[in-house]
């Protein structure tokens, strides 16, 4: 093998000690060859799931510090103490994480979508790794509600991706017409734009606003080409890696305190009126709908909730809010909007129409409404609901 081959088969991460102040700034550390555990993942294009899987990796006491190779030799898989998304080989007790041979076709648990080498490694080292960013056991019901969560909500859908999975099925969307071009702006697409162009020479000087070349210069070597490359794939690891932290601390810190919240109004809703269809939150900005919907699916005989009263903010005072559910939680149509006649109008025009005092709004769409008091508020919801 010539020494310009073995250079385009072995990548190494740049040495980056010293550049950040800890592990959770940078999501990893790279290390010389001394480092007894090392990581091998792909070289070449790499994609959005072997870069969070490294970076997940590395948040691990065991990969703290580790070594980073990015390479398809396999001597060099066959000595590597973890081996990701290259390979052809699933087996956690050697840690062998690749999900590309025909045999393979795990799932996460009570998912159907095939395990790409994110998965893999969030399956077997989540808990772990919740538990440690979190102080919560790791055999905490907390623990297993964030690690359900960021699955369904972040991990599957890149599984999905590297797999060519679709999110619906194509006979129930064979007739369907975009309305608008969304651009397609997913982790997974900013992951691919850090790769080199198809067209880019990165050997030779890059011109400014060209592809998204890295600072190359004429006559670099192939190791300093490699060394962009992996700089690249670096840079995507982190992207995933830090995404995937502000998800974990927001479930954590915001959308797990909510839930005992909104489980208690859920609970408690027939006391605002006999239907059970208004639900009344008394802190302001509280997200609801999830757990919502949550608790709904697992009440199937209860009725529906149609309102949810809330305070705009937690100051004495504050005005009050009435949002209608909608039918799903991705859809913006309401089960039950405000009143068509409302849609639109204002204050004093408002309560005029409404023949409730304090009206502040009502959205052109009928999705939401506010009020002076918690009172107005319920007024509100209970005519739209009766629809009179």
């Amino acid at each position: 093998m010539s020494e310009e081959v073995a250079a385009k088969r072995l990548k190494i991460s740049p040495p980056l000690i010293g550049t950040h102040k800890s592990v959770a700034e940078l999501g990893f550390l790279a290390l010389g060859f001394g480092v007894k555990t090392n990581i091998i993942v792909p070289s070449g294009h790499f994609h959005a799931d072997e870069a969070l899987a490294v970076y997940l990796l590395r948040l691990l006491p065991t990969y703290t510090p580790s070594t980073l190779l990015r390479t398809r030799d396999p001597a060099l898989l066959a000595t590597c103490h973890t081996v990701v998304d290259v390979g052809g080989e699933y087996s956690p007790p050697t840690n062998r994480y690749d999900h590309h041979q025909r045999t393979f076709n795990t799932t996460f648990p009570d998912h159907g979508t095939k395990l790409s080498s994110a998965g893999l490694v969030y399956m077997h080292f989540g808990k772990p790794i919740i538990a440690s960013r979190t102080s919560f056991p790791e055999d905490s019901p907390e623990v297993g509600l964030l690690y359900e969560k960021l699955y369904t909500e972040f991990v599957e859908a890149l599984d999905a991706n590297d797999n060519g999975i679709s999110a619906y099925d194509p006979a129930d969307t064979a007739k369907l017409k975009k309305k608008f071009h969304d651009g397609g702006i997913t982790l997974g697409s900013l992951v691919n734009d850090l790769n080199h162009e198809w067209n880019d020479d990165p050997l030779h000087e890059q011109q400014p606003g060209h592809g998204n070349a890295t600072s190359m210069v004429k006559g670099s070597t192939p190791e300093q080409a490699q060394t962009d490359e992996d700089a690249r794939f670096l840079k995507a690891s982190s992207l995933m890696g830090t995404t995937f932290l502000r998800k974990l601390s927001y479930y954590h810190l915001a959308w797990l305190p909510a839930r005992t919240l909104v489980q208690t109004a859920y609970k408690n809703r027939f006391s605002n009126d006999p239907s059970g269809a208004i639900m009344v939150l008394d802190g302001g900005g509280v997200p609801w709908k999830d757990h919502l919907y949550t608790f709904e699916a697992e009440d199937t005989d209860a009725p529906k909730v149609l309102y949810v009263l809330y305070p705009e903010s937690p100051n004495e005072g504050a005005k009050w809010r009435v949002q209608c559910v909608s039918v799903t939680k991705d859809s913006f149509e309401s089960r039950n909007p405000l009143k068509e006649e409302w849609r639109g109008v204002r204050d004093s025009e408002l309560s005029g129409k409404s023949g409730i005092d304090g009206c502040v709004f009502v959205h052109a769409s009928g999705f939401i409404g506010g009020n002076l008091t918690k009172e107005g508020a319920m007024k509100m919801a209970k005519s739209s609901m009766l629809g009179s």
